[in-house]
């Protein structure tokens, strides 16, 4: 047994609860943006580290900066006045062996593509400056990261945070936003922007979600058609809705439109950082898509950190996994909490502590202490083939 300690939960299950907030910004929320960004430049510079050097070295490129721009927009017009612009930053491996990585070409014709992958309406070449200022890495981490010629070394001390199941609101708010981006409902619904943010309160069975959507100016003729495009789209949600719940929902889209005054949420691209919004790394979604303050969260930036020994990430995908794979096997159990605590130096798969937090009967958890032990005793055994799928981009970390 490796450090695992299983407790029994004293406290209330969330869907027991009277309050529930969650919160999910969407893919084109300033903050998810240069979440993507980072963690796909990690993704490149992962492929061209296995293809030049045979294994994925030492990086780690956790911060970035979306600055936002000036637009203009009105009914039928859009217009991106002041371009935004978008800085990577962090730490990478420049040289192996004799071969030299450009590693912020790279980062710069990532964002360039991740943009153009997850946005419509944004012209790269006018509306958009890029800069890479990664450096090389620190000689310690570097040393820990290649020293080990098995198990990656734990290049940090932290901690990872994972729970499940998702509750009803929790889905509910997670699929609401991936619904309204998806393709299926971008082609029947052009002028919704990519930039969505849903909040969702649960008040005992009453669910209401308060939706921001950067409807595409250009798109929309008049303020008459702007109301009925909202009414359709607050419609399409509902109905989605009952696919989740069962419970009462009401939403609210675009709350702090003035109708009268013809002051709505209108911009050229679908995206708020051409107006000013700005984003950063780590302020969004935790690595299972969601804000959830009534949850144990971690504060951890996971996107754009190295994946074969940088805990920040590993072990918060880790937890996610974990109490999900937990309550799979055991649907009996209400809830079940993980948190796994590194140390730097010490083998990823050997953490100072994982503790995994069960919500069940007194008679079911004596029955499940030692299942749930070998359960994550699994995980762990298998963590090299998880820093693979990771590195792979198999799991999402915003």
């Amino acid at each position: 047994m490796k450090n695992i300690v299983v407790h029994q939960l004293d406290s209330v299950p969330i869907e027991k609860q009277s309050i529930e907030f969650v919160e999910r910004k969407g893919i084109g929320h300033p903050d998810s943006l240069i979440d993507g960004i980072v963690e796909s430049v990690s993704q490149e510079l992962g492929k061209e580290y296995l293809s030049k050097a045979g294994a994925v070295l030492h990086h780690n490129v956790d911060k970035g900066l979306i600055i936002g721009g000036s637009s203009e927009a009105s009914f039928g017009y859009g217009k991106i006045t002041k371009p935004i612009e978008v800085i990577i930053t962090g730490r990478a491996t420049e040289y192996f062996e004799g071969t030299h990585f450009e590693v912020n070409e790279i980062a710069k014709s990532t964002v360039a593509k991740y943009l153009k992958g997850h946005t419509r309406f944004l012209d790269m070449e006018k509306e958009v400056v890029i800069d890479s200022k990664i450096a090389k890495g620190s000689a310690d981490l570097q040393h820990i990261f290649m020293r080990n010629d098995g198990v990656a070394l734990a290049n940090d001390t932290s901690f990872g945070i994972g729970f499940a199941p998702l509750s009803e609101t929790e889905r509910l708010v997670l699929e609401t936003e991936k619904y309204l981006n998806s393709a299926d409902y971008k082609a029947r619904m052009p002028m919704v922007g990519e930039d969505i943010k849903v909040m969702g309160l649960r008040e005992d069975d009453k669910i209401s979600l308060t939706v921001a959507i950067a409807f595409v100016a250009p798109l929309i003729e008049n303020i008459d058609e702007y109301v009925s495009i909202k009414e359709k789209v607050k419609r399409d949600i509902l109905s989605f809705a009952k696919k989740i719940t069962e419970k009462s929902v009401d939403v609210e889209i675009n709350t702090g439109d003035s109708l009268d005054k013809q002051v709505v949420y209108l911009t050229k691209s679908g995206l708020s950082c051409e107006a000013g919004d700005d984003g950063s790394v780590g302020r969004g979604n935790r690595v299972n898509g969601l804000i959830t303050p009534f949850r144990n969260m971690s504060l951890e930036a996971a996107a754009g950190k190295n994946p074969i020994s940088h805990v920040g990430k590993i072990y918060n995908i880790l937890a996610m996994l974990l109490s999900s794979a937990i309550v799979k096997d055991y649907p009996d159990i209400d809830e079940c909490n993980v948190a796994v605590l590194s140390q730097i130096g010490r083998k990823i798969d050997n953490p100072k502590n994982l503790s995994i937090g069960i919500a069940a009967s007194s008679d079911l958890f004596r029955n499940l202490n030692s299942k749930v032990t070998y359960v994550a005793e699994g995980w762990l055994e298998k963590i090299g083939l998880l820093t693979e799928d990771i590195y792979k981009g198999k799991y999402s970390t915003f």
